[in-house]
């Protein structure tokens, strides 16, 4: 009698586990439970759960896009001048530039010799207003000092020290430049100078950037955080373009030296 029964509830029983092993909640609740099934049961999978995770890559992508900073010059125009502090970053990248092009150039010519500083007791001046520099040919730059002829020592030292690798030959009141010639060893230095010249000059573009963040936190007062933060992260935005463009030029002028 009670066999009987049982055979009648059989499939009650049978659509409850069903039930019960479809739901999502049974299936994550009992880690590693497998419910019996009853003959002739079709049983469903419950849908797996999909968890998405950012890549290194992704994450490196989005860490390098910062949102771009722009505030309203109305806003800031008492507190600092933005365009002062981006001409006196220009003015960086530009000693910079010049620098790469008066001190490390490989082919030395008379004009690269133009701006060589003589230091005399008089102050300081460029080369090529003390003397007439001239190509006497491919391989000999002269200097004639003849108009004053008292800055000749401290013209041929200043060619001497200079990072040009020039070794002056004086005689009487000319100069003698022997070009050197252009050696694998020459280039190599005369590349780690422009690393030095560009470390430099991101030293002095983060004087800049100081000056004037100090000069934002001196004149907060009466004016709102959210206004001084805006103008903190617009300066920090310029210093790193200026930056990056010194990192470019390094990178112009490195694979110019180095061939």
């Amino acid at each position: 009698m009670a066999l009987n029964h049982l055979n009648l509830l059989r499939p009650f029983l049978c659509q409850s586990l069903v039930r019960h092993a479809r739901s999502p909640l049974t299936v994550t609740s009992w880690v590693g439970f497998s419910p019996p099934i009853c003959p002739g049961t079709t049983l469903h999978p419950a849908p797996a759960c999909i968890r998405l995770y950012t890549t290194k890559k992704s994450k490196a992508k989005a860490k390098g896009q910062s949102a771009k900073v722009n505030i309203n010059s109305a806003l800031v125009e008492d507190i600092i001048s933005l365009d002062e502090v981006k001409e006196d970053m220009t003015s960086v990248l530009n000693a910079l530039k010049e620098e790469f092009t008066r001190n490390l150039s490989i082919r030395t010519s008379a004009g690269a010799l133009d701006h060589i500083v003589v230091t005399t007791q008089d102050g300081k001046f460029p080369l090529n207003q003390l003397g007439q520099i001239s190509m006497k040919s491919p391989q000999l730059i002269m200097v004639n000092m003849s108009s004053f002829p008292e800055a000749t020592a401290a013209a041929t030292r200043a060619l001497r020290e200079s990072s040009m690798n020039l070794n002056p030959e004086v005689d009487g009141t000319i100069i003698k430049v022997p070009v050197p010639k252009v050696t694998r060893e020459h280039r190599e230095n005369l590349a780690k100078l422009a690393k030095q010249f560009s470390n430099k000059a991101k030293d002095s573009l983060r004087r800049v950037r100081s000056n004037a963040v100090n000069q934002v936190k001196k004149v907060k007062e009466g004016h709102s955080e959210d206004t001084i933060r805006l103008i903190e992260k617009q300066i920090q935005q310029m210093a790193d373009n200026f930056a990056a463009d010194i990192d470019k030029q390094l990178a112009s002028k490195t694979k110019e030296l180095l061939g």
